[in-house]
């Protein structure tokens, strides 16, 4: 009995699967510690077979050396990937951050190993937060529709040019820092006015110890406040998917 075994097949969607499977492990909702590495490169097989009949097309066998070059390649393209896309949904992170120093939270900081998150309450709630919406609002879609959509851009035999993620890059980090800023702004700046207030009562009643009261109201206001916030998490991840798909698009284009 003899199989037919097409090697050209097989390099190219292995070169496929080997993108895939790094992009998975960096980037968000898949990179989250609960998802374990072997079912990860379970679902990263199972989407190269799935992008297998667009990525055949036009490629050309190599030799040993030449492929695992090109494997090397697809780690570092997915993994860059990934990264910018673990970049975009910092925000939301950044964003929890901002609350608990605001707040009086930041003293509770602690790491996460699921998450790979170091940080308090809020930052570690609003990542899981997102990862939740994402998945539950299909929103990981989205990211893995970017993903594929490289392919067509950077074959898998071909090398990705670094000049055009580090401008994206640069971008993302800035449009990060200013997504966190308005998601947490309005509780932040309510934290500001309370601030502002004890001082004045502090300086108009010194018998009062307004600082020493102000710790408690600062987090009655936080926990208070916070509920505004989750209610807009859900429009804010659906955006931040569409933002993560974009910067796949664009820096592949």
């Amino acid at each position: 009995m003899n199989l037919a075994v097409d090697f050209r097949w097989l390099e190219a969607t292995a070169l496929a699967v080997v993108r895939i499977t790094a992009f998975l492990v960096v980037a968000p909702p898949f990179h989250h510690g609960a998802i374990p590495l072997r079912i990860r490169a379970m679902l990263g097989v199972g989407l190269g077979l799935a992008v297998s009949p667009a990525v055949v097309p036009g490629y050309e066998r190599l030799g040993t050396g030449g492929f695992l070059f090109a494997a090397a390649g697809q780690v570092l393209v997915g993994t860059l990937l990934g990264f910018l896309v673990l970049v975009v949904f910092s925000a939301i992170q950044s964003a929890g951050f901002l609350v608990d120093t605001f707040g009086g939270f930041q003293l509770a900081q602690a790491f996460d190993p699921g998450m790979n998150v170091n940080g308090a309450q809020f930052t570690r709630l609003f990542q899981m937060t997102a990862i939740l919406l994402l998945f539950a609002s299909q929103g990981y879609q989205l990211v893995l529709g970017g993903l594929f959509r490289s392919f067509d851009a950077v074959p898998v035999s071909g090398v990705i040019d670094l000049a055009r993620p580090a401008e994206v890059l640069t971008g993302a980090v800035g449009q990060m820092l200013v997504s966190a800023v308005q998601i947490a702004g309005p509780l932040l700046i309510v934290l500001f006015l309370a601030d502002v207030g004890l001082g004045l009562v502090s300086r108009v009643a010194p018998a009062l110890n307004a600082f020493a009261l102000g710790f408690p109201l600062k987090i009655a206001l936080t926990l208070v406040l916070v509920g505004f916030v989750f209610a807009a998490l859900p429009a804010v991840v659906a955006s931040l998917a569409d933002d993560a798909a974009q910067v796949l698009i664009g820096v592949t284009r």
